[in-house]
């Protein structure tokens, strides 16, 4: 005489206790899944602002090394140095880097966006792709501008840098100091060679 084997499942209410597990894991979860990405972004600016910062250190280093080379002007335009054989303009007055295009009129107040691009490229071995044009935001990794120093006491440039990926659904391209409320940026002031870091993950 056979006997049918009875079948055994989960009963809606294990089913349901399962799913509202599941759910609360979920919840607890997710958090901490969508601070990764602005974690990333911290983390890639703060990288990137440290390598810059480190260059600078060494350019002004070079400076030092070469007797303080002034510049052909009282602004401090035309002092060069060389890091692995590429010359970089320096403010001949602070020795702080400004150029690497081949402008020997640059100094620390009168900066444009280009300098801030070569600057980037000319200190930074292997630096990230970078632009002044906003319009081809999507085929770089930072974006850059010069904006005037906003300390009262200041007549120079700053160059801000951001990390495209925290601008990129902006309606507009940032301008002056949108840095302090708007993206990941990081700033360099030619004047005393600080590099300030702002991390507003606003995209």
């Amino acid at each position: 005489m056979t006997t049918a084997k009875q079948q055994t499942g989960f009963t809606i209410i294990e089913l349901i206790i399962v799913v509202v597990i599941l759910g609360l894991l979920a919840a607890s979860a997710l958090p901490r899944f969508t601070d990764v990405t602005a974690d990333a972004e911290d983390s890639a600016i703060e990288g990137v602002a440290g390598g810059f910062a480190s260059a600078v250190g060494i350019a002004r280093g070079e400076w030092e090394l070469r007797g303080r080379p002034r510049g052909s002007g009282s602004e401090g335009a035309g002092a060069q140095v060389e890091l692995d054989s590429l010359p970089v303009y320096v403010d001949g007055n602070t020795g702080y880097p400004v150029t690497a295009r081949g402008d020997d009129s640059i100094h620390d107040g009168n900066l444009t966006g280009a300098d801030c691009v070569s600057l980037m490229q000319g200190i930074l071995q292997g630096s990230p792709t970078v632009t002044d044009d906003y319009t081809s935001l999507g085929e770089n990794r930072y974006f850059t501008y010069a904006t005037p120093n906003p300390e009262a006491s200041m007549d120079n440039q700053l160059c801000v840098y951001y990390l495209a990926n925290t601008i990129k659904n902006l309606a507009a391209e940032p301008a002056g100091e949108d840095y302090r409320t708007t993206g990941n940026a990081f700033v360099y002031n030619p004047r005393n060679g600080g590099v300030t870091v702002f991390s507003n993950n606003s995209n």
